[in-house]
């Protein structure tokens, strides 16, 4: 009789039964060692588009106002939030410039494409993955707090406080004795300009 297997495998009932899927050329560029977890889970929703962005909620319930909660002047989408919008546009671009120098956007499309660039220099790739889930994640919660009705931090405040974060996890890292990182303090206070 065809298809019937004479000894059970486990390794090819699931192969049978799985549905492959082409392999996702971003997921290196979120899931890599050293990433906060929060951080990483909450980019990974980004990526898919998951994040309850006004846009999407509008979708559930008409009557609600789609305008961006932080700078007031556009449909909020994932596209815009990060980073399009005037508010984190800013923030990025203290963050990430002097990581990124000549290949600087903020673009969602050309961030997601260079995080997973995996030719880049090992410090800079790990510096730009981690500071693009870390603004990711403080501009999702200062957009939280304006949406519940509380009040944004200073622009000032907020670079001030995901630089220390970065510096905080770079510190933790060279303590750890992360291989091949031991430079990353002096590389990311050169990125600071």
């Amino acid at each position: 009789m065809e298809g019937k297997m004479q000894k059970f495998s486990t390794l090819e009932t699931w192969w049978m039964l799985r549905n492959a899927k082409s392999s996702c050329s971003w997921a290196r560029g979120i899931w890599f060692t050293q990433a906060t977890p929060k951080f990483a889970f909450m980019t990974w929703l980004s990526m898919l588009d998951r994040m309850s962005t006004l846009d999407r909620i509008s979708k559930w319930n008409q009557r609600i106002d789609t305008t961006c909660a932080l700078c007031k002047s556009a449909p909020e989408t994932r596209n815009h939030l990060f980073f399009m919008c005037a508010y984190s546009s800013q923030i990025w671009e203290h963050i990430a410039r002097g990581i990124l120098c000549g290949s600087y956007t903020n673009v969602w499309s050309e961030i997601v494409s260079i995080i997973g660039d995996e030719t880049m220099e090992r410090k800079r790739l790990f510096c730009v993955r981690y500071a693009f889930q870390a603004v990711l994640y403080a501009v999702w919660r200062e957009r939280n707090k304006i949406i519940h009705g509380d009040k944004l931090l200073p622009l000032t405040t907020l670079k001030r406080m995901i630089d220390k974060g970065i510096r905080n996890k770079i510190t933790l890292m060279r303590n750890h004795g992360v291989k091949g990182m031991g430079e990353l303090m002096q590389f990311w206070f050169l990125t600071r300009v």
